[in-house]
């Protein structure tokens, strides 16, 4: 669990218990949303949110405003197990 502050808020990330991440991973997530700060404003409670990390992959948070402001990463989908379909084949 992190703690980090932005625009006076006070926010605590969090890791669902089925993501294993080390702490270099961990890190570069909590620098992500520091650079995204402001955005982070304009999620309403009960919504998700999808980063996109080169080494991580697709990085899926989760918002909680009420009682305290909570990112919790609810899963990760690595690079190598995204599957883009091409709408124009049948």
């Amino acid at each position: 669990m992190y703690r980090f502050s932005i625009d006076g808020e006070n926010w605590i990330l969090r890791f669902s218990p089925q993501i294993i991440l080390d702490d270099d991973n961990k890190q570069a997530i909590l620098q992500s949303l520091l650079h995204i700060g402001d955005e982070l404003a304009n999620i309403t409670h009960g919504n998700a949110f999808m980063m996109l990390d080169q080494n991580i992959g697709a990085i899926i948070f989760d918002v909680e405003r009420i009682p305290s402001f909570i990112l919790t990463v609810s899963n990760i989908i690595p690079n190598e197990r995204w599957y883009i379909l091409d709408p124009c084949t049948d």
